[in-house]
């Protein structure tokens, strides 16, 4: 699992990780810096004030999250210069909007592991800005290896909106690069490739219900948008471990 040092969002990350976790899997964490990374504050304990019940992190999740990181912390964390990603069989990348995430997201370590996991075919699972990440690895050729793909990612009616919600007092925050994230991958996949938004409201999904979430899988990769989605895309996920 790819996390920058500070500010990826919590479901994203503990909500597959507490389902690999439970099938036995065995989860690296790796950072830039090679200590144990947390989450964006604002979505773990600072909230939104009257807009927390919309955008905070949900209580269900948080404790996936605590769980996390006590694992995090009783274990080696990674370097990204010191991973050999020959050793590992499958890539997790979850996302986040905060401007810490930029270590990881403009990381040339990072997009070493990436490139690797894609063009051995293994199984790569990407959120939100996740998404991005792959999408600014090149090939060997020259392109994203998220060329002629089929995906999707954070898209402009879940980024834009929240941004404007926001902006008011909290700037930029959701907004990360001047670029929105969809426009970037939807870039990278050229015109072989297909984006796909999914619904125009979504709704959240749940441990106990996974129907609302929305994912797509183009044979070893597997994406999804945003928080809402990720009880479905773990479960997807495992069942590529498997």
């Amino acid at each position: 699992m790819l996390l920058p040092d500070l500010d990826y969002d919590p479901t994203e990350s503990a909500v597959p990780w507490k389902k690999l976790y439970d099938d036995n899997h065995t989860i690296t964490f790796s950072t830039p810096s090679g200590n144990v990374a947390y989450a964006d504050e604002r979505l773990v304990f600072k909230g939104f004030s009257l807009l927390s019940p919309l955008f905070m992190t949900k209580k269900s999740d948080l404790k996936k999250y605590q769980l996390m990181i006590e694992a995090m912390e009783g274990q080696s964390v990674l370097a990204l210069d010191c991973i050999d990603p020959s050793m590992y069989d499958a890539l997790l990348i979850p996302g986040g909007h905060a401007q810490g995430v930029k270590a990881l997201l403009e990381s040339d370590d990072a997009y070493r592991i990436c490139r690797h996991f894609m063009s051995e075919d293994k199984p790569v699972a990407a959120v939100c800005h996740g998404v991005l990440l792959l999408a600014r690895t090149t090939a060997n050729d020259g392109t994203s290896v998220l060329h002629s793909r089929k995906t999707t990612s954070l898209t402009n009616t879940l980024e834009f909106p929240a941004w404007l919600l926001t902006a008011p007092w909290l700037g930029r925050y959701y907004r990360t690069y001047n670029k929105s994230v969809e426009s970037e991958v939807r870039a990278a996949i050229g015109g072989k490739g297909t984006f796909l938004s999914g619904p125009l409201f979504p709704i959240r999904d749940s441990h106990t219900n996974t129907a609302p979430g929305f994912i797509v899988r183009d044979g070893n990769y597997l994406s999804a948008r945003w928080p809402g989605d990720c009880n479905r895309f773990a479960q997807e996920f495992a069942k590529m471990l498997d």
